[in-house]
This record gives structure tokens, C-alpha cells and sequence, in this order.
């Protein structure tokens, strides 16, 4: 489930530069949305590139999808919405009663009547009627945002259970703290969390919550060393990433997608050459290295911007980009495992002190590893297609 966190920085928060400092922030620490004034979109598109979901309040917001071929060579991009909003000032917020019918709303007219493209609804949780109100608004909304006034009382649970996929429910939150609380709710949680806040720090952890979110824990398992022994030169390639690996990081590689091997970063210090904590030597051209999502790509394939997968020796994961991959010609060593399930895999490793893997008796470098050893290994039991997961018979040797 992909997560998301939006900013407040409407003018309830302040005056521009108040709002200005929210945005920046926003942008500084990767959100993913930030929620302003009609007036203030053109703004924010000077400040960075972040969606911008806008107010609708006295008029209308100009929006892509609502612009001709003609006008659209004439209107300034900037000053172009990704989402509306309806429910400041109207019945979202209670400044306008609710009507008794929901059919005579003038919040959810606006949302049936506005073209096609993302459209929000703003609900105060304030009863139940406002909660029936929101479920309601998300039948025509793309984004349902949902704030109360007492967190300990938003009927979020009640809203999570009874919407469905046909909106993402972005929940209003003050903290890092109640945002990890509504991406957990019923286990499902929220798709999102309107984050209310003047504190950068604030902001940057609600980030890292949602990344913390949407990461998974894999399940490592020692393997048994079967066979190693020098196989002669490969094409080796070193990842290098755009972020700096803790002490026990590495990244999964392996010449048999259903085996990978965990292999340290570079990160302790060797007589032989300095640390590099951003770079994992990890095997041959052929070999596979886990993604963020699940998949795998081959060493071959990454080029600078894209996404692998880090792990630590617990199994928890993030994701890092590839600044760079080097590729060399380089002496190899053929490692053969055996999994738990006793299953054979393999991979190919540099024979370098400098390369290190994860054995059930600490760091080790490959050019100290025997047969009988037992090394770090995630074992997925399934064949793989381009990467992806598939249910039928391939066989890898």
C-alpha cells in the first residue's frame, strides 16, 4: 500500500511567509502534497515541483484538465492545480449547516459537477453526521480528508471500514506520532495524513514515517556452505548509492533469484584501501539484486536514478538510489549454499578481502569463507519473470 503525507499551508496557518516556510519544509522533506489557497498555487510552483491540491473557495481553480488545446498554450502552467479541494467555507468545515438531505449539499454538488480530474472533500469530524457526510463525499472524491478535533474521538476505524478503494482517506494529524497511529489503525490505516504543523523537524518525521510504512521486514536465514571456489574473471559490478549505508546494510544479490545473498556495504574501515559507506560490491553482471517493490532487476540493468533495495541483518528494508555502477573485469568466487529447505542456490562474488558478507559468526570477508560456514540468505520459494514473482515451473542451475 503506497502511503502519503500532505501539508497544510492554507492561510489559516498564516500570513504568506508563514505559509512559504510550511511549503518549503514540505519540500525539503519529500512530501508528497501540500494543501494552499486557490491563490496561492502559482506560488508554490515557483518555490519546487510537489503536488499542489488547492481550495476551491470563491472561484474556480484553473486546472489542467480544464483547459483547451488553445488556451493552454496561453496560460501560464504555473498557475495550474493537481487537485481541487471543496469544503472550506462550506459545509465541510461547518460554516455552512448541513442540510438535513444530503442531496440539497452544495459541497458534494460541486464535487458531482466538477469535470474529470482529482477532486478532494475537507470534513471536521463533528458527529456523526459529519462522518456520514464524509463517506457520503467519498463516493465522488479521489482524496477524502478527514480532521477532527480530538484525535482520541476521530471515528477513523468507522471510516477506514466502511470506505472503500474508490477514494484515499487522508486523515488530519498534528504529529509524526499521530500519523504512525493512522497509517496503523485497524491494521489498514489511512492512504494518507494531512499533516498540521510549523515544525520542520515535525514534517521531516512524518515523512519518515510513511517511508517506515510502506517498507517491508523480510525473513533471513542462515544458509550452509556447500562448495566455494575461485570460478575466474567477471564482469563485477560495484553500486554505488546516493545515500550513506549504516555499518549493518547490504543489499541482496544473488545468481539465482529464489537465493540472495546478503552483502555488506563497504562501510568498515581495511588496511588495503578507505571505506566506502555508499557502495556495495555486489557479484557478476547476471546476478539479480532485490527492488523496493518486491522484485528483483539485473546488475546488469541499474544505471544511475534507479531505486534497489537496502537491508539490515534483521530484515528490515528502505530503499536507495544508484548514483553510479561501475563495472569492471575482476576475479570471482562461485559460492554454492544450501537453504534451510535444503535447496541449492548460488552466486558469484569478487574475490577481494574487501567484500563481506553476513555469517552466523559475524562480518566475514569472502576470501576467508569454507565450506561449512554459514552465511546470511533471503530464500523466496518462486520463479521469477522480468523481475516479478510468477506462479510456474522455471529451473535455475
Amino acid at each position: 500500500m503506497t502511503r502519503a503525507v500532505w501539508v497544510k499551508a492554507d492561510d489559516t496557518v498564516g500570513d504568506w511567509d508563514d505559509r512559504r516556510a510550511r511549503i518549503t519544509a514540505a519540500l525539503e522533506a519529500g512530501a508528497d502534497w501540500v494543501l494552499v489557497d486557490e491563490d496561492d498555487v502559482e506560488r508554490v510552483r515557483e518555490l519546487g515541483d510537489i503536488n499542489v491540491a488547492a481550495f476551491r473557495t470563491d472561484g474556480d481553480v484553473t486546472l489542467v484538465d480544464d483547459i483547451d488545446d488553445a488556451e493552454g498554450e496561453a496560460e501560464d502552467a504555473a498557475t495550474q492545480a493537481d487537485a481541487i479541494v471543496v469544503g472550506k467555507n462550506g459545509e465541510g468545515d461547518a460554516t455552512i449547516d448541513l442540510p438535513e438531505d444530503l442531496s440539497g449539499s452544495a459541497d458534494l454538488s460541486t464535487l458531482r459537477r466538477d469535470g474529470d480530474f482529482d477532486r478532494g472533500a475537507y470534513v471536521r469530524i463533528l458527529g456523526k453526521e459529519y462522518e456520514h457526510f464524509a463517506e457520503t463525499a467519498a463516493e465522488e472524491a479521489d482524496h477524502t480528508i478527514v480532521v477532527g478535533e480530538d484525535w482520541t474521538i476521530i471515528p477513523l476505524e468507522n471510516l477506514i471500514a466502511r470506505i472503500g478503494d474508490e477514494t484515499d482517506l487522508v486523515a488530519g494529524v498534528t504529529s509524526a506520532e499521530e500519523a504512525k497511529t493512522a497509517f496503523e489503525t485497524l491494521e489498514i490505516g489511512s492512504d494518507a495524513v494531512l499533516l498540521d504543523s510549523d515544525d520542520p523537524d515535525e514534517i521531516r518525521k512524518t515523512v519518515e514515517v510513511r517511508d517506515e510504512a510502506a517498507r517491508e521486514r523480510l525473513d533471513l536465514e542462515y544458509a550452509e556452505v556447500l562448495d566455494i571456489e575461485r570460478a575466474g574473471s567477471a564482469d563485477r559490478v560495484c553500486v554505488d548509492t546516493g545515500t550513506l549505508l549504516e555499518h549493518d546494510e547490504g543489499m541482496l544479490v544473488g545468481s539465482l533469484a529464489r537465493g540472495l545473498v546478503f552483502v555488506h556495504g563497504e562501510t568498515a574501515e581495511s588496511p588495503y584501501v578507505a571505506s566506502r559507506p555508499f557502495r556495495v560490491n555486489a557479484g557478476a553482471v547476471h546476478a539479480y539484486v532485490r527492488t523496493p517493490d518486491g522484485g528483483t532487476k539485473y546488475l546488469s540493468e541499474l544505471q544511475s536514478g534507479d531505486e534497489v533495495q537496502v537491508v539490515d541483518l534483521d530484515g528490515n528494508t528502505r530503499e536507495a538510489i544508484v548514483g553510479r555502477v561501475k563495472i569492471e573485469q575482476r576475479p570471482m568466487f562461485r559460492i554454492a549454499l544450501e537453504s534451510e529447505s535444503g535447496d541449492r542456490v548460488e552466486t558469484l562474488l569478487q574475490n577481494a578481502e574487501t567484500i563481506k558478507v553476513a555469517s552466523s559468526e559475524g562480518r566475514k570477508a569472502v576470501t576467508d569463507i569454507e565450506s561449512g560456514d554459514e552465511i546470511l540468505l533471503y530464500y523466496e520459494d518462486t520463479a521469477r519473470h522480468f523481475g516479478e514473482a510468477v506462479e510456474e515451473s522455471i529451473i535455475e542451475k
